[in-house]
């Protein structure tokens, strides 16, 4: 009789999980909408390639700007974030890899690496991530990047040069969207200055 129970179980149980739904990447606790970095294209450099390696590391961040969400100040010193929204990868890894792919489109370097590549480097890009967050200024929204870059000397780990970047960049409207365009703009002209500042190091290394 107990046989023939545990029998009836199992498939009562069977026709419950037959009649779930399939799971979905996002599940319905989660549905927040996720935004790739808006990026343009960096102009190719005409100047021959320097015969160097960059390797490009992880930003360090404090554990507010280590996540994925997207980050404002309503009003100063409190952040909160946008609700229903991340970034596509936590904002380190989404920096790192557009630093990376700006500088492939630019050239002027042998070529430039990730830390997740085995491949040796001759210098590496270090990175203090300090802001990455939207503002409001007079009701507007403005986006806000500001990071310290070191390019260090893998050899002997000396430091060729340190600067302090920042970007800002004015949202066309309140909407989320509309705050990640201008993220993508910040980033943008941020990143051309880290080049060109990282190319004219090099070039006196």
């Amino acid at each position: 009789m107990s046989r023939r129970l545990t029998v009836l179980r199992g498939l009562l149980l069977l026709a419950l999980l037959s009649t779930l739904p399939a799971c979905t990447l996002l599940s319905e606790r989660d549905p927040d909408s996720l935004h790739l970095l808006p990026s343009a294209d960096q102009p190719r450099s005409d100047d021959a390639p320097l015969p160097i390696t960059l390797r490009v590391e992880t930003p360090q961040a404090p554990t507010l700007l280590s996540g994925a969400r997207i980050l404002v100040m309503p009003e100063p010193n409190r952040l909160q974030a946008y609700q229903g929204a991340r970034w596509s990868e936590r904002a380190p890894l989404l920096l790192r890899d557009h630093f990376v792919e700006a500088f492939l489109q630019r050239g002027g370097l042998a070529t430039t690496v990730d830390d997740n590549s085995p491949l040796s480097a001759d210098v590496a890009l270090v990175i203090d991530l300090r802001v990455f967050h939207s503002e409001y200024i007079e009701g507007t929204p403005v986006a806000v990047i500001r990071l310290d870059a070191n390019l260090v000397d893998e050899r002997d780990r000396r430091l060729l040069g340190s600067r302090r970047f920042e970007a800002r960049a004015t949202s066309e409207g309140t909407a989320v969207e509309r705050v990640v365009e201008a993220f993508g703009r910040a980033s943008d002209t941020l990143t051309a200055d880290l080049i060109d500042w990282t190319q004219d190091v090099l070039r006196e290394r």
